[in-house]
């Protein structure tokens, strides 16, 4: 096995400045801004920053529309809620009026017909 070899100040030295002048390279070989290339990807950059704020604005007045819908919904149910609780109050209210009538009917009936033997005790006397 052979052994480790140690890069010695010159060649580290070569090595950086190799890697300098490589990313110099690629930073000359990029295209200036007037390109029509570069040029041409900023646009459709542009195109596509419209239309995801397009999609973005349309989502939320669908959002803003399922919720008003929504809203709706509960209202009516709300609403027929208090219907309901008043019909079933109108109903309650009327049924004790009726039980209280039918009640004093009876008392009534029953007061006459103890009056009546009352004064048929009183005749027999």
């Amino acid at each position: 096995m052979s052994a480790f070899k140690e890069n010695d100040l010159k060649e580290r030295l070569n090595t950086a400045a190799e890697a300098k002048r490589a990313m110099l390279e690629r930073f000359r070989a990029k295209p200036a801004a007037d390109d029509p290339a570069v040029i041409e990807r900023e646009e459709a950059r542009k195109a596509l920053a419209a239309a995801r704020e397009t999609r973005v604005a349309e989502r939320k007045t669908a959002k803003e529309a399922e919720a008003a819908r929504l809203a709706a919904e509960q209202a009516e149910r709300e609403a027929q809620a208090a219907r309901q609780a008043a019909d079933a109050a109108v109903r309650e209210v009327t049924l004790k009026a009726e039980q209280e009538e039918r009640d004093a009917a009876l008392e009534a009936e029953r007061k006459a017909a103890r009056d009546a033997r009352y004064a048929a005790r009183k005749k027999r006397k």
